[in-house]
């Protein structure tokens, strides 16, 4: 009930005849904060109608109202394929049904958060409307949550639904049954449904046809489910204006199944094809491909073929022309030009034969001819400079680490082009013992499995503390252009072992099941990862820091979180939170327990690394479930 607005308006005016009668100039009181949502009256046709076939169905309220964007929130079930038109008018809303309804179905409205009150913004959330273009309205229901598979965030605004058709090409086919969409806690009703077996799933739906496309987010639950309902005793506890509180029981209904939980997830599918290509600078052109390069039978992965169109070249292959560097994925693909006669090129016509993802999901080749440029950069002359005169280029190097070097990483090195030679008698590491500086016996520079051509690493064990320096001769490294380096040093220090700290959990209940903990930063991303081996997982080297720590079901046991894959029913790889921050100080030890099924998945998360947190209501304060987890400080 809003009386009270009346009686505040009504308060306010007298307040302001006493104003002026006292000739004071002031401003009334406006009355207690309004915090209540707008309250349904009626609507035509009625909630529960039957025997109806609406065109357009008016909702009434007890006060003026606004929406928030409802061609996205406001979804009717079964779905159809010209939305409805919603609108709000003073204390009405008007939805116009656009698309034709089906004899002898029971439709549902919902609202969502779209609905609010027009002066203080207070959500009715949830607001549902049915009605029946037959002589019955169907009442079961089923509910449930969806999370996103890798995160454990709440999926807020998903488009869950149900078939009916069984069949496993039916989510692709035919568009969802009936759908809803789940609230800011991840949390999902399907209504009105009738008697029967179903089949659920939650959708990423980006194209609005209820259907699932492969590059769509999609979740589905393994088992099939028939809803139903039965009666049930409840029991409500009733405080006495004296304070003294006592129970009452009265009947009601329980729907079931109402513990669905959903993990959402994307097969990282990507059709394949040529997105993109450029002449980066004078020395490299690259590719970028839709989708990773996949091995064939042979365990090779496909790359696309280039031959050079036109000019003293043409026809030639380009990789007789030049070095390709990939990422271990190969959809991304530079090509260092080597031979002079394209290196002179400003403008180069390849080309390209590739393999590409047809109307049928079918690799299929492809031959593209694409041009790349080069456009030099304009340079200023100073007066007293000799045009004649050539700038003497060198290869550039960078240690990754700077001057402080961690002790359980290796020294790596970047090169600015990919290198031909690399005499490791010029090459030098060192380490200074009192003020002599000795060798580091056994010292070599090898390839990065990633950056091959550019980048070398040295796994050494580092002494603690120690002072290095690595030292190159200017004849030590050439690049495939055979351009030299400067005389190069670098000087760094190894941080001290009291310098990180170390963590242990214990974790119970996974008997032999490979799994992974990573620990996460405030953003909730990996910093570091270890196996859990004997129901232990043991981080060391830890920076210090707060922490939130995070475990993967490892099924493969490679290592890696891997995703779902529908056609398969492989549901992506199981995800637990530890539910609380951990603060690592330096040169402690912490040895925790955790036993990642104590609590359900959606109160696992803590809620400061939860992203998609609820909107707060007028006044309320924001959940702080995190505690900590720390070092004595002794």
């Amino acid at each position: 009930m809003k009386n009270w607005k009346t009686l505040t308006a009504l308060t306010a005016v007298a307040g302001g005849l006493l104003i002026s009668a006292c000739a004071s100039i002031g401003h009334p009181e406006g009355g207690p904060r309004d915090t209540e949502p707008p309250r349904f009256i009626r609507s035509v046709p009625a909630p529960g109608a039957t025997e109806v076939n609406p065109r357009r169905i008016n909702l009434y309220f007890d006060e003026n109202l606004q929406l928030e964007d409802a061609f996205s929130k406001v979804i009717i079930s079964p779905p159809q394929i010209q939305p409805p038109s919603v609108s709000a008018n003073g204390h009405r809303i008007t939805v116009d049904i656009r698309d034709t309804l089906i004899p002898n179905t029971s439709y549902t409205i919902e609202f969502a958060d779209a609905i609010k009150d027009l002066n203080e913004g207070n959500v009715l959330d949830g607001f549902t409307v049915d009605f029946s273009t037959g002589p019955a309205i169907d009442t079961l229901r089923l509910s449930g949550m969806v999370l996103q598979a890798r995160n454990l965030e709440p999926a807020q605004g998903m488009l869950v639904g149900v078939h009916s058709n069984l069949s496993d090409t039916a989510l692709t086919k035919v568009p969802l049954l009936r759908v809803t969409r789940t609230n800011q806690l991840g949390q999902f009703t399907v209504r009105n449904l009738a008697p029967g077996s179903y089949r659920v799933f939650a959708l990423n739906d980006l194209n609005r046809d209820y259907k699932w496309d492969r590059s769509e987010d999609i979740a589905f639950y393994d088992a099939v489910v028939s809803p139903e309902v039965r009666a049930i005793t409840v029991t409500d506890t009733l405080t006495s204006i004296m304070g003294t509180d006592s129970l009452a029981e009265r009947s009601g209904l329980e729907y079931l199944p109402n513990d669905i939980l959903l993990t959402w997830f994307n097969e990282d599918y990507r059709a394949q094809y040529l997105a993109d290509y450029a002449r980066m600078d004078r020395r490299r052109v690259s590719l970028r491909m839709g989708a990773p390069v996949m091995p064939d039978s042979a365990g090779t992965q496909p790359l696309p073929s280039i031959r050079v169109v036109g000019g003293a070249l043409d026809g030639q292959d380009f990789s007789n022309h030049t070095v390709l560097q990939k990422n271990p994925t190969a959809d991304t693909l530079v090509y260092w030009l080597r031979s002079p006669e394209i290196l002179q090129q400003d403008s180069l016509r390849l080309g390209v034969t590739y393999l590409e993802t047809d109307s049928l999901d079918r690799l299929s080749p492809r031959t593209d001819t694409i041009r790349v440029f080069f456009r030099a950069p304009k340079v200023k002359k100073k007066e007293d400079t000799d045009s004649t005169t050539l700038r003497q280029e060198f290869l550039s190097i960078r240690a990754t680490s700077g001057s402080t070097q961690e002790l359980n990483a290796p020294m790596i090195l970047d090169f600015s082009e990919p290198l031909a030679s690399l005499d490791s008698t010029a090459l030098r590491l060192e380490f200074q013992r009192d003020t002599t500086w000795m060798p580091v016996e056994g010292f070599s520079l090898r390839p990065d499995s990633l950056l091959p051509l550019t980048r070398r690493v040295a796994h050494v064990k580092w002494l603690p503390q120690g002072k290095y320096r690595f030292t190159a001769d200017s004849a030590a490294v050439h690049s495939i252009y055979d351009t030299p380096i400067k005389a190069f040093k670098h000087e760094f220090t190894v941080k001290k072992e009291d310098d990180y700290s170390a963590l242990r959990f214990r974790i119970s209940g996974l008997d032999s099941t490979a799994a992974v903990v990573e620990l996460l930063n405030s953003s909730d991303e990996v910093r570091y990862t270890a196996p859990v081996i004997n129901g232990v997982a043991t981080l060391r080297f830890l920076n210090p820091g707060k922490y939130f720590a995070r475990m993967f079901i490892d099924a493969n046991a490679n290592g890696l979180w891997d995703t779902g894959k529908v056609a398969d029913a492989l549901q992506p790889e199981e995800v637990y939170y530890f539910n609380a921050e951990i603060e690592l100080k330096k040169n402690w030890d912490i040895d925790q327990d955790w036993d990642p099924f104590s609590l359900p998945l959606d109160a696992q998360k803590p809620y400061a690394i939860k992203k998609n947190k609820p909107k707060l209501k007028p006044g309320e304060k924001a959940p702080d479930s995190t505690t900590k987890e720390e070092a004595p400080d002794w």
